[in-house]
């Protein structure tokens, strides 16, 4: 199994990180293989609606996002990581997963999603919950720990005084491998839901 955890940070090693990297040491633990992706530096433009996608395949800009994709088509869980700008998610992630999750046409059903935050105080909560929509409208699963999943630090590296935060970043990567695992299971004895074809309806006529 794989798990595919997203840094937005601009920094590589920051508070961000540091709780990325507290849950990647409990999936090597138990036995999942994982990778960080660094997308927090990089130049990721927003979707402009061109509809090229749906032809292609694949986004029409060539940048982190189609470098990201096969990655997450074939990882069974993914881990958006974030700090927090005016109480939300920092625009270079939230550029990449509109064109992430837009562009890409697999089906995600059942692939387990989670996401942490990380602020010097507040906005954590509606990072978090800015973070989960992505999944709650792709069929997927959303992990949770034992609190909502944030970790406070202002200044690099002080997130590694957050005792409660690293264990909350602990107990949320054992949760999501046990949700992995099961879900694994119900796959080989049950297989996925039966999807209905989509109904859409528009409410301008």
């Amino acid at each position: 199994m794989k798990v595919l955890l997203v840094n937005g940070s601009p920094h590589a090693k920051g508070n961000t990180y540091i709780a990325l990297h507290e849950m990647e040491k409990v999936f090597e633990q138990e036995g999942i293989e994982t990778e960080i992706l660094h997308i927090g530096n990089q130049a990721v433009r927003g979707c402009i609606a061109c509809g090229s996608c749906a032809k292609n395949g694949k986004c029409v800009f060539e940048d982190a996002v189609n470098e990201a994709a096969p990655k997450f088509e074939e990882c069974d869980g993914i881990v958006l990581g974030s700090p927090v700008y005016y109480a939300s998610a920092n625009a270079t992630l939230s550029a990449f997963l509109d064109r992430l999750f837009y562009s890409t046409h697999f089906d995600k059903t059942m692939k387990v999603g989670a996401c942490v935050a990380a602020a010097r105080r507040g906005g954590l909560t509606a990072t978090y919950d800015e973070l989960n929509k992505y999944f709650t409208i792709s069929g997927m699963p959303v992990a949770s720990g034992q609190y909502w999943n944030g970790i406070h630090g202002a200044a690099q590296g002080e997130a590694e005084q957050d005792l409660e935060g690293l264990q909350m970043m602990r107990t949320l990567a054992k949760n999501m491998t046990f949700l992995m695992k099961s879900i694994a299971l119900g796959k080989e004895a049950y297989g996925l839901p039966e999807k209905e074809p989509a109904c859409k309806t528009n409410f301008i006529r």
